[in-house]
């Protein structure tokens, strides 16, 4: 199998861009977004989890195998997550 050879200056654009996701994650830190500053924070984290897998881990040119890998333990962490949210959700049901 035949490896892609990803540019430097790929590299340093996406090193760019990391940075760039940063310091707007501080910035937005500074803003009173309300209820929505968590969804905002937690995008622009998926989106620099997303660049680091993609590029520094070089799944963008892995094989199917790895996305399968890759998409099941999305599913898996999706699942406790769901179980756990559940819980904390019904937590105040109970009579103490």
């Amino acid at each position: 199998m035949s490896e892609q050879i990803v540019s430097p200056r790929a590299y340093y654009g996406i090193f760019a861009a990391l940075i760039a996701l940063t310091l707007l994650t501080v910035g937005i830190s500074f803003v009173d977004l309300g209820s929505w500053h968590l969804i905002v924070g937690l995008l622009i984290g998926a989106a620099k989890a997303a660049l680091v897998v993609l590029f520094f881990m070089h799944l963008l040119a892995s094989s199917r195998l790895t996305w399968l890998v890759l998409g099941a333990g999305i599913f898996w962490l999706a699942i406790l997550l769901s179980f756990t949210l559940a819980d904390y959700m019904t937590r105040g049901w109970l009579a103490y």
